[in-house]
């Protein structure tokens, strides 16, 4: 398998040097994103949209919180910190290491090639997430934007782990946004969570698996016993993502904490491996009815 990084350095060189608006967005949607396509088609993105300021790969970027094409300054400072971290050839790396051993461990992506881009993003628009985070879930794409700080630059491998673990979950499980369960999305992301643990260390983990003190997870916990079979992607979200970001989207609140769902996902994975003496790469091909149960959390 062949691990192709995106020279999106270049590209936002290219950008900045774009006068108007208008060709910015352009230059992002049929530049930047061309080698992405797929994964938006996938998504029911379109690269661009019927009519003006409606909903595409532009509007769907700074939905996710990568830096404005507008924002000169912001672009310009990510791009050399991106390129003082290293970012490229530490990705490149990286995502060559764990390929090797997701192979050792008889582990499969349903792809041909696996394509990283790695992209800028607005620190104020993830400031709960240490302004980095990222998108594996379609076999083949890895995405992440992260405005680069001594926390996050740290945990970059960590991060690539974790995206490249829902590449391979996704290569053995369908799902969709509108049909995935709370129950299921939770156990998604803890197996990543893990999964990028085992590989590279606890001190690697995002806010979002370990970010929560011991009486808000176990409250969290009761809440998401009597909710995992609640399914839709804006119900799920407000468990998985906290009532912060369900208002933010016009989602209703569920009373949880920032992350919730992501750090009841770790501890259920975690008790899982615990419970069955199995590892992580084994794991990675049971159900999410079998992790659930078998865990013994709920």
């Amino acid at each position: 398998m062949v691990i192709h990084v995106l020279n999106t350095m270049q590209q936002y060189e290219e950008l900045m040097h774009i006068e108007t608006v208008e060709q910015r967005q352009d230059y992002f949607r049929y530049k930047m994103m061309k080698s992405l396509k797929p994964m938006w088609d996938y998504l029911q993105v379109p690269m661009k949209a019927k009519q003006e300021n409606g909903y595409d790969v532009v509007f769907a970027a700074n939905m996710l919180g990568f830096a404005s094409l507008d924002d000169h300054d912001t672009l310009k400072e990510g791009l050399s910190r991106l390129s003082k971290m290293n970012a490229y050839v530490r990705g490149k790396k990286a995502l060559e290491h764990i390929l090797n051993i997701a192979t050792d461990q008889k582990l499969e992506v349903n792809a041909e090639a696996i394509k990283l881009g790695i992209y800028v993003a607005d620190a104020e628009k993830l400031s709960h997430h240490d302004a980095y985070t990222g998108f594996g879930g379609i076999p083949g794409y890895i995405m992440v934007h992260l405005f680069p700080n001594e926390q996050n630059t740290s945990r970059f491998e960590g991060l690539l782990a974790h995206e490249f673990h829902h590449n391979i979950r996704f290569s053995y499980f369908d799902w969709s946004h509108g049909d995935v369960t709370v129950g299921e999305y939770l156990v998604i992301e803890g197996l990543a969570d893990v999964f990028a643990e085992e590989l590279y260390g606890s001190d690697q983990l995002g806010p979002w698996a370990i970010g929560l003190e011991e009486e808000d997870l176990a409250y969290s916990i009761s809440v998401m016993k009597d909710a995992l079979n609640v399914k839709g992607f804006a119900e799920v979200s407000s468990y998985m993502f906290g009532d912060q970001y369900a208002r933010e989207k016009g989602y209703q609140p569920v009373g949880l904490s920032f992350a919730a769902g992501y750090a009841v996902g770790y501890v259920v994975v975690k008790a899982f491996l615990k419970q069955t003496g199995m590892t992580i790469f084994e794991a990675t091909k049971r159900s999410s009815d079998e992790i659930l149960a078998g865990s013994k959390i709920f």
